[in-house]
């Protein structure tokens, strides 16, 4: 199963890029602790374990594509895999999340996207703009 989302952040590339692959504020960013790299291949921790994955190919600002599972897959259940796109759209970042190889069982991952990195991220980033 695949299924791409949209949304609209009040940021730059560069600040949700920085923010994403950043062990601090990815945890900030999401209101959740997380361990992150900015390294092709290292691997990454994030929702208390709830999901992991590693980077497969980071272009500064643009794109991240890290695989990705949560502790719902089951073992035989290869990673699924995540593309993030950054684009800048005037004063804020268009960010499209391409999800691939999920379980028939996957579609909830959306809802999961829009309320546990969406939601948070926009207002995170709303806060750093009000100062």
């Amino acid at each position: 199963m695949d299924f791409t989302l949209t949304t609209q952040i009040k940021a730059t590339p560069k600040q949700i890029y920085k923010s994403w692959l950043s062990t601090q504020r990815h945890t900030k960013m999401t209101g959740s602790p997380a361990y992150v790299s900015d390294k092709v291949g290292d691997i990454f921790k994030a929702w208390r374990g709830y999901i992991t994955g590693s980077n497969i190919k980071l272009e500064p600002y643009n794109r991240i594509v890290q695989s990705w599972r949560s502790s719902n897959f089951e073992d035989s259940e290869s990673d699924s895999q995540i593309e993030v796109l950054l684009s800048e759209n005037g004063e804020e970042t268009t960010l499209t999340l391409n999800h691939t190889n999920l379980p028939e069982s996957g579609e909830h991952y959306k809802e999961g996207w829009e309320k546990h990195y969406f939601e948070p991220m926009r207002q995170y980033f709303e806060g750093l703009n009000e100062d």
